[in-house]
This record gives C-alpha cells, sequence and structure tokens, in this order.
C-alpha cells in the first residue's frame, strides 16, 4: 500500500488543516486499515475491494470529508446537526477534526451501500 499520494497531499496544506486532515486520515486507517490509500480526483481517498469508500479535501474555509457517495450524507442527516454539507462532501472546522464515532457511521453507511449494489443481480 502506498501513501506517497497522501503524504504529497499534506504536504501542501498549511497547519492547522493538515494536522487536522492527520488525525482524519489516521481515523479512517484505525476502522479500516485494509483499505488502500489512493488519490481520486486529485483528492485523498481510501480504497477497499476496489471501490472508494471515504476520502477528504482541504479548502480555503474548511475540510471535508467525502464518502464518495450522494446518498450517505442524506442517509445519516439526522447524526450531521452542526454540520454544513452538500450532497457529496461533510465540512467541518480546518482546527477540529471529525468524532470517530461519526467517521465510523459515515463508513460503515459507505460499505452497506456498496455491499448492497455488489449483491445485485
Amino acid at each position: 500500500m502506498s501513501t506517497q499520494g497522501i503524504d504529497d497531499y499534506l504536504a501542501t496544506i498549511a497547519e492547522p488543516k493538515r494536522a487536522t486532515l492527520q488525525k482524519l486520515r489516521q481515523t479512517i486507517r484505525d476502522i479500516v486499515p485494509q483499505a488502500e490509500e489512493v488519490i481520486s480526483y486529485g483528492m485523498p481517498a481510501f480504497r477497499l475491494n476496489g471501490t472508494v469508500i471515504a476520502g477528504f479535501a482541504a479548502f480555503k474555509n474548511h475540510l471535508a470529508y467525502l464518502p464518495h457517495s450522494g446518498s450517505v450524507l442524506a442517509e445519516l442527516q439526522g447524526e450531521l446537526a452542526g454540520y454544513e454539507s452538500t450532497e457529496g462532501s461533510l465540512h467541518f472546522p480546518i482546527d477540529n477534526p471529525l468524532p470517530k464515532t461519526l467517521v465510523k457511521k459515515l463508513i460503515a453507511a459507505r460499505q452497506r451501500q456498496v455491499k448492497s449494489k455488489q449483491s445485485r443481480p
């Protein structure tokens, strides 16, 4: 598993964004240690069994968690009170990483979606 792409991405990000994203990266690694770290659409992502299940990115005024699905955030809408989001990204402050319990729920929802798609005839 090569981590160089994500390392390179993070090296271009200023503090405190870099430290916050590094914490999120470690949280995702802890939850799905078997996931492969990749760059997808120019942003850090985690691929499991050929499918991207999570990612993140830095923007000017916020950081974003990317579930790589347009319906994960809608599915967990009740869990996301206090966060801004779009259909495909959950925004969080540059100096406050997402709680591990929330990241676990986001990844679990994405994995359920992937499993459901794979089990269809």
